[in-house]
Protein backbone atom coordinates (compact mmCIF):
# COMPACT_ATOMS: atom_id res chain seq x y z
CA UNK A 1 0.00 0.00 0.00
CA UNK A 2 1.07 3.22 -0.92
CA UNK A 3 0.68 4.48 2.66
CA UNK A 4 2.82 1.77 4.34
CA UNK A 5 5.96 3.16 1.79
CA UNK A 6 5.55 6.64 2.75
CA UNK A 7 3.65 6.98 6.05
CA UNK A 8 6.01 6.52 8.71
CA UNK A 9 7.12 6.98 12.13
CA UNK A 10 6.06 5.77 15.79
CA UNK A 11 5.31 9.37 17.54
CA UNK A 12 2.85 12.15 16.13
CA UNK A 13 5.36 14.61 15.06
CA UNK A 14 7.03 12.28 12.97
CA UNK A 15 4.00 10.79 11.53
CA UNK A 16 2.91 14.41 9.98
CA UNK A 17 6.19 15.05 8.96
CA UNK A 18 6.15 11.74 6.83
CA UNK A 19 3.33 13.04 5.22
CA UNK A 20 4.11 16.42 4.82
CA UNK A 21 7.27 15.12 2.82
CA UNK A 22 5.37 13.42 0.74
CA UNK A 23 3.33 16.61 -0.11
CA UNK A 24 6.08 18.70 -1.03
CA UNK A 25 7.88 15.87 -2.84
CA UNK A 26 4.64 15.26 -5.45
CA UNK A 27 4.03 11.68 -3.88
CA UNK A 28 0.51 12.98 -2.40
CA UNK A 29 -1.27 15.08 -4.63
CA UNK A 30 -4.40 17.37 -3.80
CA UNK A 31 -7.22 15.40 -2.67
CA UNK A 32 -5.23 12.21 -2.03
CA UNK A 33 -6.83 10.41 1.09
CA UNK A 34 -5.07 9.59 3.73
CA UNK A 35 -6.18 6.27 5.82
CA UNK A 36 -9.02 5.77 8.23
CA UNK A 37 -7.03 6.38 11.81
CA UNK A 38 -7.35 2.32 12.50
CA UNK A 39 -5.92 1.51 9.58
CA UNK A 40 -2.89 3.18 9.67
CA UNK A 41 -2.64 2.64 13.83
CA UNK A 42 -2.99 -1.25 12.64
CA UNK A 43 -0.37 -0.60 9.70
CA UNK A 44 2.55 1.21 12.20
CA UNK A 45 1.80 -1.08 15.09
CA UNK A 46 0.82 2.09 17.30
CA UNK A 47 -1.92 3.46 18.95
CA UNK A 48 -4.97 5.47 17.20
CA UNK A 49 -4.41 8.23 19.67
CA UNK A 50 -1.06 8.58 18.30
CA UNK A 51 -2.34 8.77 14.47
CA UNK A 52 -5.38 11.06 15.66
CA UNK A 53 -2.80 13.58 17.30
CA UNK A 54 -0.54 13.36 13.87
CA UNK A 55 -3.46 13.75 11.80
CA UNK A 56 -4.68 16.96 14.23
CA UNK A 57 -1.47 18.24 13.49
CA UNK A 58 -1.93 18.38 9.77
CA UNK A 59 -4.91 19.64 9.99
CA UNK A 60 -3.75 22.61 11.67
CA UNK A 61 -0.99 23.19 9.51
CA UNK A 62 -3.26 23.61 6.65
CA UNK A 63 -2.38 20.42 5.35
CA UNK A 64 -5.11 18.28 5.42
CA UNK A 65 -8.74 18.67 5.42
CA UNK A 66 -11.27 16.48 7.48
CA UNK A 67 -14.48 15.67 5.36
CA UNK A 68 -17.00 13.74 7.34
CA UNK A 69 -17.73 10.53 5.75
CA UNK A 70 -14.68 10.72 2.73
CA UNK A 71 -12.22 10.94 5.45
CA UNK A 72 -8.59 13.04 5.90
CA UNK A 73 -7.41 14.35 2.54
CA UNK A 74 -4.88 16.72 1.54
CA UNK A 75 -6.07 19.99 0.93
CA UNK A 76 -6.12 21.18 -2.63
CA UNK A 77 -3.96 24.32 -1.32
CA UNK A 78 -1.59 22.51 0.94
CA UNK A 79 1.08 25.41 2.40
CA UNK A 80 4.08 22.96 1.76
CA UNK A 81 2.94 22.67 -1.61
CA UNK A 82 4.41 25.55 -4.57
CA UNK A 83 1.11 25.69 -7.20
CA UNK A 84 2.57 24.99 -10.70
CA UNK A 85 -0.55 26.00 -12.77
CA UNK A 86 -0.01 24.27 -17.00
CA UNK A 87 0.89 26.56 -19.83
CA UNK A 88 -2.14 27.07 -21.59
CA UNK A 89 -2.37 26.23 -24.89
CA UNK A 90 -1.55 28.68 -27.56
CA UNK A 91 -4.61 29.97 -28.71
CA UNK A 92 -6.94 29.72 -25.70
CA UNK A 93 -7.88 32.75 -24.18
CA UNK A 94 -7.31 33.06 -20.21
CA UNK A 95 -10.43 34.05 -18.66
CA UNK A 96 -9.28 32.42 -16.00
CA UNK A 97 -5.79 34.27 -13.57
CA UNK A 98 -7.85 36.64 -12.39
CA UNK A 99 -5.30 39.00 -13.15
CA UNK A 100 -5.94 43.00 -14.63
CA UNK A 101 -4.89 44.33 -17.97
CA UNK A 102 -1.70 44.77 -18.12
CA UNK A 103 -2.25 47.32 -20.74
CA UNK A 104 -4.40 49.62 -18.12
CA UNK A 105 -1.44 49.74 -15.01
CA UNK A 106 0.54 52.71 -15.00
CA UNK A 107 3.95 52.51 -16.33
CA UNK A 108 6.25 51.67 -13.09
CA UNK A 109 9.67 51.88 -15.23
CA UNK A 110 8.76 55.84 -15.98
CA UNK A 111 7.56 56.14 -12.48
CA UNK A 112 10.65 54.47 -10.84
CA UNK A 113 13.04 57.20 -12.19
CA UNK A 114 11.10 60.17 -10.96
CA UNK A 115 11.56 58.77 -7.27
CA UNK A 116 13.55 59.99 -5.34
CA UNK A 117 15.20 58.05 -2.95
CA UNK A 118 17.42 58.39 0.44
CA UNK A 119 19.93 56.17 2.29
CA UNK A 120 17.99 54.42 5.00
CA UNK A 121 18.95 52.60 7.75
CA UNK A 122 17.65 50.79 11.29
CA UNK A 123 15.66 52.44 13.77
CA UNK A 124 14.04 55.30 11.02
CA UNK A 125 10.34 55.06 10.64
CA UNK A 126 8.56 52.36 9.52
CA UNK A 127 6.47 54.06 7.08
CA UNK A 128 6.89 56.90 4.72
CA UNK A 129 4.86 60.47 6.00
CA UNK A 130 3.53 61.21 2.27
CA UNK A 131 1.82 57.82 1.68
CA UNK A 132 0.12 57.73 5.12
CA UNK A 133 -1.20 61.59 4.37
CA UNK A 134 -1.92 60.61 1.39
CA UNK A 135 -3.82 57.37 2.98
CA UNK A 136 -5.61 59.17 5.28
CA UNK A 137 -6.69 61.42 3.21
CA UNK A 138 -8.58 58.33 0.72
CA UNK A 139 -9.65 56.74 4.09
CA UNK A 140 -11.49 59.55 5.36
CA UNK A 141 -12.99 60.67 2.27
CA UNK A 142 -14.47 56.98 2.34
CA UNK A 143 -15.41 57.26 6.05
CA UNK A 144 -13.00 55.28 7.07
CA UNK A 145 -11.72 56.26 10.47
CA UNK A 146 -8.04 57.24 9.07
CA UNK A 147 -6.14 58.13 12.51
CA UNK A 148 -4.42 54.94 13.11
CA UNK A 149 -2.84 53.77 9.46
CA UNK A 150 0.37 51.50 8.60
CA UNK A 151 2.14 49.93 5.63
CA UNK A 152 1.58 46.27 4.81
CA UNK A 153 3.00 43.92 2.09
CA UNK A 154 -0.38 43.25 0.66
CA UNK A 155 -3.96 42.66 1.06
CA UNK A 156 -3.74 38.91 2.68
CA UNK A 157 -0.23 39.76 4.43
CA UNK A 158 -2.55 42.57 6.36
CA UNK A 159 -5.58 40.46 6.73
CA UNK A 160 -3.41 37.58 8.35
CA UNK A 161 -1.47 39.63 10.59
CA UNK A 162 -4.70 41.09 11.80
CA UNK A 163 -5.41 37.64 12.48
CA UNK A 164 -3.07 36.15 13.69
CA UNK A 165 -2.59 39.12 16.39
CA UNK A 166 -6.54 38.72 17.71
CA UNK A 167 -7.33 35.14 16.76
CA UNK A 168 -6.59 31.40 18.34
CA UNK A 169 -6.68 28.17 16.61
CA UNK A 170 -10.12 27.00 16.17
CA UNK A 171 -12.00 29.92 16.33
CA UNK A 172 -14.55 30.87 13.52
CA UNK A 173 -14.30 33.33 11.24
CA UNK A 174 -17.44 34.22 8.88
CA UNK A 175 -16.33 34.70 5.44
CA UNK A 176 -18.49 35.13 2.35
CA UNK A 177 -19.62 32.36 0.08
CA UNK A 178 -18.38 32.03 -2.50
CA UNK A 179 -15.07 33.04 -0.51
CA UNK A 180 -11.75 34.58 -2.38
CA UNK A 181 -9.98 30.87 -2.55
CA UNK A 182 -6.93 33.41 -0.19
CA UNK A 183 -8.91 34.11 2.48
CA UNK A 184 -10.21 30.19 2.72
CA UNK A 185 -6.80 28.76 2.53
CA UNK A 186 -5.58 31.77 4.98
CA UNK A 187 -8.37 30.31 7.44
CA UNK A 188 -6.92 26.43 6.83
CA UNK A 189 -3.38 27.78 7.56
CA UNK A 190 -4.38 29.52 10.85
CA UNK A 191 -6.19 26.43 11.69
CA UNK A 192 -9.55 29.13 12.02
CA UNK A 193 -13.15 27.35 10.98
CA UNK A 194 -14.99 29.40 8.05
CA UNK A 195 -18.43 29.76 8.83
CA UNK A 196 -20.27 30.67 5.33
CA UNK A 197 -22.31 33.60 5.11
CA UNK A 198 -24.03 33.63 1.04
CA UNK A 199 -23.53 36.86 -0.77
CA UNK A 200 -25.77 38.30 -3.50
CA UNK A 201 -25.22 40.54 -5.89
CA UNK A 202 -25.56 43.66 -3.22
CA UNK A 203 -23.10 42.04 -0.93
CA UNK A 204 -23.38 39.27 2.38
CA UNK A 205 -27.02 38.91 2.75
CA UNK A 206 -27.78 40.20 6.31
CA UNK A 207 -29.90 36.68 7.56
CA UNK A 208 -27.06 34.72 6.44
CA UNK A 209 -24.87 37.04 8.62
CA UNK A 210 -27.08 37.03 11.63
CA UNK A 211 -27.45 33.25 11.33
CA UNK A 212 -23.81 32.92 11.02
CA UNK A 213 -23.42 35.44 14.32
CA UNK A 214 -25.22 32.82 15.92
CA UNK A 215 -22.55 29.83 15.68
CA UNK A 216 -20.00 32.00 17.77
CA UNK A 217 -17.88 33.88 15.29
CA UNK A 218 -14.94 35.94 16.48
CA UNK A 219 -13.92 37.90 13.35
CA UNK A 220 -15.77 38.62 9.78
CA UNK A 221 -14.18 39.04 6.63
CA UNK A 222 -16.01 41.16 4.05
CA UNK A 223 -15.33 42.42 0.66
CA UNK A 224 -17.08 45.61 0.57
CA UNK A 225 -16.65 45.69 -3.69
CA UNK A 226 -15.28 44.07 -6.27
CA UNK A 227 -16.27 40.94 -4.46
CA UNK A 228 -14.02 37.77 -5.53
CA UNK A 229 -15.30 35.91 -7.41
CA UNK A 230 -18.81 37.30 -7.83
CA UNK A 231 -18.04 40.71 -8.40
CA UNK A 232 -20.83 41.88 -5.47
CA UNK A 233 -20.64 45.30 -4.05
CA UNK A 234 -22.10 46.70 -1.05
CA UNK A 235 -25.48 49.09 -2.35
CA UNK A 236 -26.05 52.15 0.55
CA UNK A 237 -29.43 50.12 1.73
CA UNK A 238 -26.79 46.76 2.53
CA UNK A 239 -24.00 48.24 4.27
CA UNK A 240 -26.70 49.83 6.43
CA UNK A 241 -28.40 46.86 7.04
CA UNK A 242 -24.91 44.46 7.65
CA UNK A 243 -24.43 47.63 10.34
CA UNK A 244 -27.69 47.24 11.81
CA UNK A 245 -26.25 43.35 12.45
CA UNK A 246 -23.43 43.44 13.49
CA UNK A 247 -24.07 46.75 16.09
CA UNK A 248 -23.36 45.62 19.66
CA UNK A 249 -21.52 42.53 18.72
CA UNK A 250 -17.94 41.44 19.94
CA UNK A 251 -16.58 41.08 17.12
CA UNK A 252 -13.29 41.47 14.77
CA UNK A 253 -14.08 43.07 11.85
CA UNK A 254 -11.75 42.28 8.89
CA UNK A 255 -13.03 44.44 5.13
CA UNK A 256 -10.64 43.82 2.10
CA UNK A 257 -10.61 46.81 -0.32
CA UNK A 258 -8.22 44.63 -2.54
CA UNK A 259 -9.10 46.12 -6.07
CA UNK A 260 -9.11 49.81 -4.58
CA UNK A 261 -10.45 52.31 -6.82
CA UNK A 262 -10.70 50.35 -10.18
CA UNK A 263 -13.12 48.78 -8.64
CA UNK A 264 -16.18 50.53 -10.37
CA UNK A 265 -17.69 50.85 -7.50
CA UNK A 266 -18.18 53.18 -4.42
CA UNK A 267 -16.37 52.19 -0.95
CA UNK A 268 -19.22 51.46 2.04
CA UNK A 269 -17.50 50.57 5.15
CA UNK A 270 -19.42 48.57 8.08
CA UNK A 271 -16.80 50.56 10.45
CA UNK A 272 -18.45 53.23 13.26
CA UNK A 273 -17.56 55.14 15.61
CA UNK A 274 -18.78 51.92 18.06
CA UNK A 275 -16.77 49.42 16.11
CA UNK A 276 -13.79 48.14 19.07
CA UNK A 277 -11.43 45.93 16.98
CA UNK A 278 -11.22 46.21 13.27
CA UNK A 279 -9.49 46.87 10.08
CA UNK A 280 -9.62 48.03 6.52
CA UNK A 281 -7.17 46.91 4.05
CA UNK A 282 -6.55 48.35 0.87
CA UNK A 283 -4.12 46.92 -1.63
CA UNK A 284 -2.73 48.93 -4.73
CA UNK A 285 -2.29 45.44 -6.42
CA UNK A 286 -5.25 45.70 -9.17
CA UNK A 287 -4.66 49.33 -9.63
CA UNK A 288 -0.77 50.06 -9.85
CA UNK A 289 0.34 46.19 -10.61
CA UNK A 290 0.45 43.03 -8.76
CA UNK A 291 4.25 43.17 -7.82
CA UNK A 292 4.24 46.29 -5.73
CA UNK A 293 3.23 43.57 -3.08
CA UNK A 294 1.83 46.87 -1.05
CA UNK A 295 -1.00 47.42 1.18
CA UNK A 296 -2.10 50.13 3.15
CA UNK A 297 -4.22 48.99 6.43
CA UNK A 298 -6.37 51.79 8.42
CA UNK A 299 -7.45 50.08 11.87
CA UNK A 300 -8.15 50.36 15.89
CA UNK A 301 -4.86 52.10 17.64
CA UNK A 302 -4.61 48.32 19.27
CA UNK A 303 -4.47 46.62 16.26
CA UNK A 304 -2.10 48.82 14.37
CA UNK A 305 -0.04 48.94 17.40
CA UNK A 306 0.44 44.96 17.24
CA UNK A 307 0.73 44.57 13.98
CA UNK A 308 3.86 47.02 13.35
CA UNK A 309 5.31 45.61 16.66
CA UNK A 310 5.20 42.10 15.34
CA UNK A 311 6.29 43.45 12.10
CA UNK A 312 9.74 44.98 13.87
CA UNK A 313 9.98 41.29 14.62
CA UNK A 314 10.27 39.98 11.03
CA UNK A 315 10.54 42.28 8.32
CA UNK A 316 11.11 45.57 9.88
CA UNK A 317 9.17 46.97 7.55
CA UNK A 318 7.83 47.82 4.09
CA UNK A 319 10.83 48.59 1.89
CA UNK A 320 10.94 52.40 1.87
CA UNK A 321 11.11 52.36 -2.22
CA UNK A 322 7.96 50.32 -3.21
CA UNK A 323 6.21 53.15 -0.29
CA UNK A 324 8.28 56.02 -2.42
CA UNK A 325 7.03 54.26 -5.68
CA UNK A 326 3.79 54.00 -4.76
CA UNK A 327 3.16 57.57 -3.63
CA UNK A 328 4.82 58.97 -6.86
CA UNK A 329 2.31 57.25 -8.87
CA UNK A 330 -0.61 58.19 -7.05
CA UNK A 331 0.47 62.27 -7.28
CA UNK A 332 0.78 61.88 -10.66
CA UNK A 333 -2.07 63.11 -12.73
CA UNK A 334 -1.13 60.34 -15.34
CA UNK A 335 -2.09 58.08 -13.50
CA UNK A 336 -4.88 59.20 -11.48
CA UNK A 337 -6.41 59.51 -15.34
CA UNK A 338 -4.97 55.75 -16.28
CA UNK A 339 -6.87 54.54 -12.93
CA UNK A 340 -10.17 56.39 -14.31
CA UNK A 341 -9.85 54.80 -17.70
CA UNK A 342 -9.33 51.59 -15.99
CA UNK A 343 -12.40 51.63 -13.61
CA UNK A 344 -14.54 52.44 -16.73
CA UNK A 345 -12.99 49.84 -18.79
CA UNK A 346 -13.47 47.03 -16.67
CA UNK A 347 -16.94 48.17 -16.01
CA UNK A 348 -17.57 48.68 -20.18
CA UNK A 349 -16.15 44.47 -20.33
CA UNK A 350 -17.95 43.30 -17.16
CA UNK A 351 -21.52 44.96 -18.97
CA UNK A 352 -20.74 43.65 -22.35
CA UNK A 353 -20.58 40.16 -21.37
CA UNK A 354 -23.35 40.40 -19.14
CA UNK A 355 -25.74 41.70 -21.67
CA UNK A 356 -24.28 39.48 -24.20
CA UNK A 357 -25.04 36.37 -21.93
CA UNK A 358 -28.71 37.87 -21.24
CA UNK A 359 -29.35 37.52 -24.98
CA UNK A 360 -28.54 34.02 -24.95
CA UNK A 361 -30.61 33.77 -21.35
CA UNK A 362 -27.92 33.10 -19.24
CA UNK A 363 -27.80 34.83 -15.62
CA UNK A 364 -24.47 36.13 -14.81
CA UNK A 365 -23.65 38.52 -11.56
CA UNK A 366 -21.21 41.04 -11.39
CA UNK A 367 -21.65 44.93 -10.25
CA UNK A 368 -17.94 45.72 -9.52
CA UNK A 369 -14.38 44.48 -10.26
CA UNK A 370 -12.32 41.97 -12.61
CA UNK A 371 -15.04 39.00 -12.12
CA UNK A 372 -18.18 37.62 -13.79
CA UNK A 373 -20.00 34.79 -11.80
CA UNK A 374 -22.29 32.43 -13.46
CA UNK A 375 -24.21 29.75 -12.20
CA UNK A 376 -24.32 26.32 -14.50
CA UNK A 377 -25.08 22.61 -13.98
CA UNK A 378 -21.71 20.86 -14.15
CA UNK A 379 -18.91 23.39 -13.90
CA UNK A 380 -16.36 20.88 -14.60
CA UNK A 381 -17.86 20.10 -17.59
CA UNK A 382 -18.48 23.57 -18.67
CA UNK A 383 -14.88 24.62 -18.08
CA UNK A 384 -13.67 21.40 -19.76
CA UNK A 385 -15.79 22.21 -23.12
CA UNK A 386 -15.02 25.85 -23.07
CA UNK A 387 -11.10 24.84 -22.71
CA UNK A 388 -11.87 23.04 -25.60
CA UNK A 389 -13.17 26.25 -27.62
CA UNK A 390 -10.58 28.39 -26.91
CA UNK A 391 -11.45 29.89 -23.20
CA UNK A 392 -9.77 28.90 -19.92
CA UNK A 393 -12.28 29.94 -17.06
CA UNK A 394 -12.31 28.91 -13.23
CA UNK A 395 -14.67 26.14 -12.07
CA UNK A 396 -16.62 27.56 -8.32
CA UNK A 397 -15.68 24.35 -6.75
CA UNK A 398 -12.12 26.53 -4.93
CA UNK A 399 -14.79 28.77 -4.33
CA UNK A 400 -17.50 27.63 -2.99
CA UNK A 401 -18.45 26.43 0.17
CA UNK A 402 -22.28 26.13 0.20
CA UNK A 403 -23.48 27.79 -2.69
CA UNK A 404 -24.24 26.41 -5.70
CA UNK A 405 -22.22 25.47 -8.80
CA UNK A 406 -20.75 27.80 -10.97
CA UNK A 407 -17.71 29.51 -13.17
CA UNK A 408 -15.77 32.72 -13.15
CA UNK A 409 -14.92 34.91 -15.39
CA UNK A 410 -12.26 37.23 -15.53
CA UNK A 411 -13.35 39.78 -17.97
CA UNK A 412 -10.42 42.52 -17.38
CA UNK A 413 -9.00 41.62 -20.96
CA UNK A 414 -12.19 40.39 -22.54
CA UNK A 415 -13.03 42.97 -25.52
CA UNK A 416 -16.73 43.30 -26.43
CA UNK A 417 -16.06 41.02 -29.52
CA UNK A 418 -14.61 38.57 -27.60
CA UNK A 419 -17.75 38.90 -25.22
CA UNK A 420 -20.16 38.46 -28.10
CA UNK A 421 -18.16 34.99 -29.36
CA UNK A 422 -17.39 33.56 -25.43
CA UNK A 423 -21.10 34.28 -24.41
CA UNK A 424 -22.46 32.39 -27.90
CA UNK A 425 -19.55 29.57 -26.74
CA UNK A 426 -21.17 28.98 -23.41
CA UNK A 427 -24.82 29.09 -24.44
CA UNK A 428 -24.17 26.74 -26.90
CA UNK A 429 -22.30 24.33 -23.97
CA UNK A 430 -25.25 24.85 -21.62
CA UNK A 431 -28.27 24.25 -23.86
CA UNK A 432 -30.43 24.56 -21.81
CA UNK A 433 -29.06 27.37 -20.12
CA UNK A 434 -29.09 28.30 -16.20
CA UNK A 435 -30.80 31.09 -14.83
CA UNK A 436 -30.05 30.21 -11.01
CA UNK A 437 -29.37 33.18 -8.43
CA UNK A 438 -26.43 33.29 -6.12
CA UNK A 439 -28.02 31.31 -3.65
Amino acid sequence: MLEQKYINGSGAVNIARSVEQSVASGRFAAGHPLPPVRDLARQLGISGATVAAAYRLLRDRGVVIADGRRGTRIRPAAPITTPTPAPLRRGVHDLAAGNPDPALLPDLQAAARRVRLGRRVYGEALNDRQLIALTRRQFAADRVPSKSVTVVSGALDGIERVLREHLRPGDRVIVEDPCFTGISDLLAVLALAPIAAAVDDEGMRPEALKQALRRGAAAIIVTPRAQNPTGAAFSAKRARQLRAVLRGKNILLIEDDHAGVIAGAPYRTLVTHESDRWAVVRSVSKSLGPDLRLAVMAADPGTVARVQGRQTLGIRWVSHVLQRLVVTLLRDPRVKRQLSKAAKTYEQRRSALKTALASHGVKAHGVSGLNVWIPVHDESHVSAELLRRGWAVTVGARYRLETPTAIRVTVATLEARDATRFAKDLAEVLDPPVRASLT
